[in-house]
C-alpha cells in the first residue's frame, strides 16, 4: 500500500527525524504536536489552558492537510508530565471535539521535549 507524507506550513515542522503525518489508505497517523507556534517555532506562552490548546490547534492543522477534520480522530494519545492537568484536557478537548468523541489514553510521562507539559498524536479514518 502507498503511503503519502502529510506536511502543511500551518503547524510546526519536525523537529527531528519524522513526519507530521502519513496516510495509508484511508488511515492518516498524526504525529505528538507540542505546543509550537508553526510560524515561529518557539512554545507558546500562557498557561496550561493555553498549551492544550495550541496543541489542539496544531492536530487540527495536520488533520487538515491531509483532508480531514478533528472529527475524524479515531484515536487520540494525550501525554501529560502532570496527571492532575487531566481535567482540564477534557475541559478544552470539549470546545474542539464533538460526539461520538475518538477513542482516547491519557499517559503521565515524566518529561517531553522541549520540556513542555503537554503532548498529543492521533490516529486520523478519512471517509
Amino acid at each position: 500500500m502507498q503511503r503519502r507524507i502529510i506536511q502543511t506550513d500551518q503547524a510546526p515542522q519536525a523537529i527531528g527525524t519524522y513526519s507530521q503525518a502519513v496516510q495509508v489508505g484511508t488511515t492518516v497517523y498524526l504525529s505528538g504536536q507540542i505546543p509550537l507556534l508553526p510560524e515561529s517555532m518557539e512554545l507558546v506562552e500562557g498557561n496550561m489552558e493555553v498549551m492544550i490548546r495550541q496543541v489542539f490547534d496544531n492536530l487540527q492543522a495536520v488533520a487538515q492537510a491531509a483532508g480531514g477534520h478533528l472529527d475524524n480522530i479515531a484515536k487520540l494519545n494525550v501525554y501529560l508530565t502532570d496527571l492532575a492537568d487531566f481535567p482540564l484536557v477534557n475541559q478544552v478537548m470539549a470546545d474542539y471535539f464533538r460526539e461520538p468523541y475518538p477513542a482516547r489514553a491519557a499517559v503521565g510521562v515524566a518529561a517531553l521535549p522541549r520540556d513542555v507539559a503537554v503532548e498529543m498524536d492521533a490516529v486520523l479514518v478519512l471517509g
